[in-house]
């Protein structure tokens, strides 16, 4: 049986359907290798390709972090689902209707009296579809209407990003809570309602023009609402965070971008909903929003996975420029190009949604965009501009700061192209020597949560547990789920020695299945397995058992199988012999001479040193 009551054909039906390169391309930008896709692993701070999706086995893997999986295991992981979350989000996907559940649905606070991320987003759901009918209705949704037709957003933008309307009223959502026999506090939880002193409740958006907030998937995670009335404040009001709501790590209109960011392999970020909405209405669908912060890690780590480069359009004023001055704090250090455009350069309106507008607009906004600098050359740029004319002591003050700045955002982490260009730039604009500037680089000191790429090799991260039991069995079971036709080649001992008392923590987890796939007579490879595994750090262990010993096999597992196997035998042996010799000498301590024959025996047998792991068998 599945996790929560999920039905097998269902998950068989639905994994079928679901190609795991079409899927976790669609989260992080994937180049072809060989017969794998390699791309930035989205599970830890990835800055060289670390992550495979293997097409052959619908599996992926990290090289780095030891994180891996089947699609459904990149879901969960990805948007925090639970199996049953996962399995309903591709089935929808794949247009696969499930088998009905017969298990209670959620939508119970759990014992702390939090909701899970699913119900608040069903709540989401309910409140979205709440304030599309409101925008349509004939009296509440007219002066939302008619905003629409004064900003020009046309009925297609407002069908793609599901615009609706909160009504002129302190109780509109909470009556449609009632009516629906909902419970109020989860919608409170969700950021949709507030609480009065008397226990009662109002809406937290009213007389608003509603923008949903989308995750990466399509989720409805939170609401922008935009005043209708201008003597309403404040002009734009966020819901709060929530559970599943993470402003910091939230793009709007991503969902709606994704496919044009992976095609273009870029990604304009503009300042508004409006601003988004304008770009997509004109042609211009690689464009979308943060949501009223400034650009944060989170964001770049998102941006990173998906594109190449990232455009930021920003006013030309002093608030656009701390902004940028923020973008080098967040990008400096990612494989990733950045570039700043701004629009003062080529026209005088304030923003993409006026200049859209006009006759020309969308040829003078391309022009920006093409007219768009380096990161660092803008900064470096209003760095020149700065010290012109100024004296020996004001320039020895702006690059000892500029250097101090650059090293505490992690000049030592970037790549050695990378750090030879910044190099060159810094020279360039000073008139110092290079050797000179990357000597004081080395001494500027990085900020103490500072971390060196990810660049470990593949045998120094694992998701097994510290002691899952012996190395060379271990390696057996990966040939096993490399091969499952191995396993009928394999005698009776050999079988036992592949058994869950061999091993501990999630590997014992994965022999156990291993064993009941091969029980029930199909081959036990990795697929097979994966099949009746639930637990995520058990799936992860046979993703990595299967990957390493087959990186280690090359093409030849039948061999390396019978290898490690003799390995673990002589193992085996020698402890058994060592102990049966220890007991017979136990009562004469002179006679150790059984002790030395029984040892060079095992030797003879197996080879002279147990230790040593069998050697990669050399291609055919």
């Amino acid at each position: 049986m599945m996790p929560n009551g999920s039905n097998m054909s269902d998950v068989e039906r639905v994994r079928e359907a679901a190609d795991i390169v079409r899927i976790v391309g669609e989260h992080v930008a994937l180049k072809a290798k060989g017969r794998e896709y390699v791309g930035l692993c989205p599970f830890h701070e990835d800055h060289n390709p670390s992550m495979a999706v293997v097409p052959a086995k619908q599996i992926f893997h990290c090289f780095v972090c030891g994180t891996g999986g089947d699609v459904f295991s990149f879901i969960q992981k990805y948007h925090r689902m639970d199996f049953r979350e996962a399995l309903e989000h591709l089935a929808e996907r794949c247009n696969i209707e499930l088998t009905p559940r017969h298990a209670p649905q959620g939508g119970q606070p759990n014992q702390s009296g939090g909701f899970s991320r699913s119900t608040l987003a069903d709540a989401n759901a309910q409140a979205a579809s709440f304030y599309r009918a409101v925008l349509q209705h004939e009296t509440h949704g007219r002066a939302a209407r008619e905003l629409i037709d004064r900003r020009g957003i046309s009925p297609e933008m407002v069908e793609k990003f599901t615009i609706g309307a909160a009504p002129d009223r302190w109780d509109g959502l909470c009556q449609k809570i009632d009516s629906m026999e909902a419970d109020r506090e989860l919608f409170m939880q969700a950021g949709l309602l507030k609480p009065r002193d008397d226990g009662s409740h109002y809406d937290a958006l009213r007389h608003r023009l509603i923008f949903p907030i989308r995750d990466q998937i399509g989720r409805v995670i939170a609401f922008g609402g935009r005043r209708i009335n201008d003597d309403d404040d404040p002009k734009y009001l966020n819901s709060p965070e929530t559970p599943l709501f993470n402003k910091s790590s939230s793009i709007f209109g991503l969902f709606q971008a994704a496919r044009a960011i992976q095609h273009e392999r870029t990604a304009i970020i503009t300042e508004g909903y409006t601003d988004v909405i304008a770009c997509h209405q004109a042609g211009i669908e690689h464009a979308v929003a943060t949501l009223g912060t400034a650009l944060t890690p989170g964001h770049a780590s998102i941006l990173r996975r998906m594109c190449d480069t990232v455009v930021l359009l920003f006013d030309g004023d002093d608030a656009g420029q701390r902004a940028a001055d923020r973008a080098v704090e967040v990008f400096f250090g990612d494989p990733i190009d950045v570039r700043i455009a701004t629009l003062n350069r080529v026209t005088d309106a304030k923003d993409p949604d006026e200049l859209l507008k006009r006759e020309g607009g969308v040829e003078l906004f391309h022009r920006a965009i093409a007219e768009s600098v380096d990161l660092l050359d803008f900064r470096f740029t209003r760095m020149r501009d700065r010290l012109a004319g100024a004296g020996l002591s004001a320039m020895q003050r702006a690059t000892e700061e500029e250097i101090q700045t650059l090293g505490r955002l992690g000049f030592h982490n970037v790549s050695p192209i990378r750090r030879k260009l910044v190099l060159r730039r810094l020279a360039d604009l000073t008139g110092l020597d290079e050797p000179l500037i990357a000597d004081q680089l080395r001494k500027a000191k990085p900020r103490p949560n500072d971390r060196a790429p990810a660049d470990a090799s593949p045998d120094e991260a694992s998701p097994l547990p510290a002691d899952p039991g012996p190395r060379h069995l271990i390696e057996a079971l990966g040939c096993v789920l490399s091969d499952g036709s191995l396993w009928a080649g394999l005698d009776l001992r050999s079988r036992e020695l592949l058994g869950p008392e061999s091993f501990g923590g999630a590997v014992r987890e994965v022999a156990e299945a291993t064993g009941r796939v091969a029980r029930a007579g199909r081959k036990p490879d990795l697929r097979a397995v994966l099949d009746t595994l639930e637990d995520d750090a058990t799936k992860e262990a046979a993703v990595d058992i299967q990957t390493r010993a087959e990186r280690e096999s090359e093409s030849r597992l039948a061999a390396y199988l019978n290898d490690c196997l003799r390995r673990a035998l002589q193992d085996r042996a020698m402890q058994d012999r060592t102990l049966d010799a220890a007991r017979e000498t136990k009562a004469d301590t002179d006679d150790l001479q059984s002790l030395v024959d029984s040892i060079r025996t095992t030797t003879k047998q197996f080879g002279d040193d147990r230790r040593r792991m069998p050697s990669r068998p050399s291609p055919r």
